[in-house]
């Protein structure tokens, strides 16, 4: 079953060349897409001899991963975030989730690092609401069946959620698997937000999404909230709804 892994990217230079490498050795036979969204630094420079595919889209994780996923060969799509470490059996664990033809997809387990106790406990808790919810966001590494993601629609263009909304359309589809391998992803922007606090809040709109909230109230709430924080500590280089596009 060819894999083929799909990688939004904004001005990753620090991070893009460590985890395409980490990915090759890895997964040897899988292809690599890298889509970026509009970059201004040297990353796609650093990813072209060490991807199988550049591809380029409007920034926003919806519009570049619906790119990627446009271009990709695979029978089973991967969308994975550079600041992620994935497991030495993430393409065994797959392979296994999807061995069953009822299951359209599914996602990883998550650790963020390093490790805070209130981060270990978000991570439980994001565990928890992806088995009885089944709300899953980027970080845990989406993955589904090509033929899954089409009927699914493919992610929104929402600033907010994109993530799960595909994740709940493909759950229309098929069943979904959270399997038991952990994604280890950068607790950077918790660290530039204050973890606490960040924790606490990300809990609240979590419940408030799952509850069905208008997306726009929540997006306003978001942006107010990361707005209000100091981003200085990542070189200014996050956005103010980047933490929730990008961490489940």
């Amino acid at each position: 079953m060819q894999l083929s892994v799909i990688i939004p990217v904004l001005n990753e230079q620090g991070l893009i060349a460590d985890f395409l490498v980490d990915l090759r050795r890895l997964l040897p036979a899988a292809e690599l897409i890298v889509v970026d969204g509009g970059s201004d630094d040297a990353t796609c420079g650093l990813a072209a001899p060490l991807a199988d595919k550049i591809a380029r889209a409007p920034a926003g994780r919806g519009r570049q991963m619906n790119a990627g996923a446009a271009v990709a060969q695979g029978e089973v799509l991967w969308f994975l975030h550079a600041d992620s470490r994935i497991p030495a059996n993430a393409a065994e664990s797959i392979a296994e989730a999807l061995t069953d033809p009822s299951v359209a997809g599914g996602c990883f387990s998550l650790m963020i690092v390093p490790a805070r106790w209130i981060l270990q406990l978000r991570d439980a808790v994001g565990n928890l609401c992806v088995d009885l919810f089944g709300i899953a966001l980027g970080d845990r590494g989406l993955f589904c069946r090509r033929s899954a993601f089409i009927a699914a629609g493919g992610y929104t263009t929402d600033p907010l959620f994109e993530d799960a909304n595909l994740y709940r359309e493909l759950r229309r589809i098929g069943s979904m698997r959270r399997v038991t391998a952990t994604i280890k992803t950068s607790a950077r922007r918790y660290e530039a937000l204050g973890p606490f606090r960040t924790s606490i809040f990300y809990g609240l709109i979590m419940l408030l999404y799952w509850a069905g909230l208008d997306p726009k109230t929540l997006e306003t709430f978001v942006f107010h909230y990361a707005s209000s924080r100091r981003p200085a500590r990542l070189g200014g280089r996050i956005r103010p709804l980047d933490r929730f596009t990008t961490t489940t």
